[in-house]
């Protein structure tokens, strides 16, 4: 530091920071020492100058009483740069106080940076616990400091904006209200940005973080699924009260009942069985279900939506009922929570899908998740000669076919490979079972 009140002083000062502005070489040789001293916690070491202008030479040997005459590079010790400004007319000016001058903030060693970083990181701390108190995240403040990793590179208002992010995160997550909303609208609500937590983004990332947090704090473990990697997330989501866009999807089902969690009959579901309706059932709705029923504790379940329209539609003009599902291609969350719920009730399943490679490995996937009894239906070799379509299909799909273990699909795999043409179900009249 330096200290010093007679005006003479405060001239020479004044005039030893105007020449050291005067030209750009000297920010980089004071910038450079400046670095030093915060690694060595005193003005030391050495600062290498590169690609030097010659006016930029022309400064430096003027200071130093020293030829640099044809060098790009010079590098310059601290030792030589103290001599030479106790050799010139500011030599009453030392080194550590044309620093702390020339940037106008005072000179601090690493750690002596790093314990007023901590100090003032505490102050922070302490506010956001004041702030915050009384609210849900009070209990899972020291959670989310740890999720919420600072580095030494991070301004703390940056640091301390995030903890304030994640903690409205959590303090809002809907289910908090017993409420569901999109993850849109919640992102909307909580920054403005309907897109700030969209999947892939830092804040994304973030959020299901705090999620994982949260059902880590409520006990609540949600298995990963190899054969549905997605589900996972998509499940800690719903559990938490939010639906993602990608998912916000529904189940078609016919003749099915539900039981709610409070125990009683969902009456929709009651009123469409008996109307003999097909009904699409929202994701929302689906979260409240503790069970399902289905005439015989049978469900038929096919791939494509118009084949779904068209059993249901014979069903009406028959004696037995059954119940159907349409999974509409590739499975998601809607679809795998009621096969959850039919398997949770002792439902056997009966699945028929496409007989071309997308649809045969989907087939085999929903075998390898369902935790009940699961058959397939009309997926035979016949049923392929019946519904083999021209379309022949490329070498990059029939790979696809590579995948498949089970045994029961193998022979229609066989054929399938054997002419190069895939079979859909629309083109299979699927007779009464």
């Amino acid at each position: 530091m330096c200290e010093s009140n007679q005006e003479k002083l405060e001239i020479i000062k004044k005039e030893c920071l105007e020449y050291f502005h005067q030209s750009p070489v000297w920010k980089k040789v004071l910038k450079g020492f400046r670095k030093k001293y915060s690694s060595y916690g005193r003005f030391g070491g050495k600062v290498v100058l590169k690609n030097l202008k010659s006016q930029d030479i022309e400064e430096l040997e003027g200071f130093f009483g020293k030829s640099f005459h044809g060098q790009k590079s010079v590098t310059v010790s601290a030792e030589k740069f103290r001599q030479a400004l106790e050799a010139s007319r500011y030599k009453t000016i030392t080194p550590e106080c044309l620093l702390e001058n020339f940037f106008e903030e005072p000179l601090r060693g690493k750690q002596e940076q790093k314990l007023l970083r901590e100090r003032e990181k505490e102050k922070i701390w302490q506010k956001f616990l004041n702030d915050y108190k009384g609210t849900a995240i009070e209990r899972a403040a020291e959670l989310l400091r740890n999720i919420v990793k600072d580095s030494d590179s991070q301004e703390l208002a940056e640091w301390d904006r995030t903890m304030r992010l994640g903690s409205e995160m959590y303090n809002h997550l809907p289910y908090r209200q017993d409420n569901k909303l999109y993850l849109a609208v919640f992102a909307a609500m909580l920054t403005g940005n309907p897109h700030a937590f969209d999947n892939g983004t830092a804040t994304g990332n973030f959020l299901y973080q705090i999620i994982q947090m949260d059902l880590e704090i409520r006990e609540i473990k949600i298995e990963s699924s190899e054969i549905f990697p997605a589900y996972k997330r998509q499940k800690s989501y719903l559990m938490a009260g939010i639906m993602l866009d990608d998912i916000s999807n529904y189940a078609m089902l016919y003749q099915v009942q539900a039981v709610k969690k409070d125990g009683n009959l969902h009456k929709g579901m009651e009123g469409f069985a008996s109307e003999q309706h097909i009904v699409q059932v929202p994701l929302a709705v689906i979260t409240e279900w503790e069970s399902l029923h289905c005439p015989q504790d049978e469900i038929y379940i096919v791939e494509n939506p118009s084949v779904f329209a068209v059993l249901c539609g014979k069903e009406k003009s028959g004696n037995v009922r059954r119940a159907y599902m349409c999974m509409n291609g590739q499975p998601r969350l809607a679809g795998l929570m009621v096969l959850d719920l039919f398997a949770k009730s002792g439902i056997r399943v009966y699945y028929a899908g496409d007989l071309d490679p997308e649809g045969i490995l989907i087939a085999q996937k929903l075998s390898q998740y369902y935790k009940g009894e699961y058959n397939y239906w009309h997926m035979e070799t016949a049923d392929y000669e019946k519904c083999r379509s021209e379309e022949m299909i490329s070498s990059k799909r029939m790979k696809i076919l590579e995948r498949i273990t089970d045994e029961r699909l193998k022979p229609v795999v066989e054929r399938i490979e054997e002419y190069g043409a895939a079979g859909y179900q629309e083109m299979l009249i699927i007779p009464s079972v």
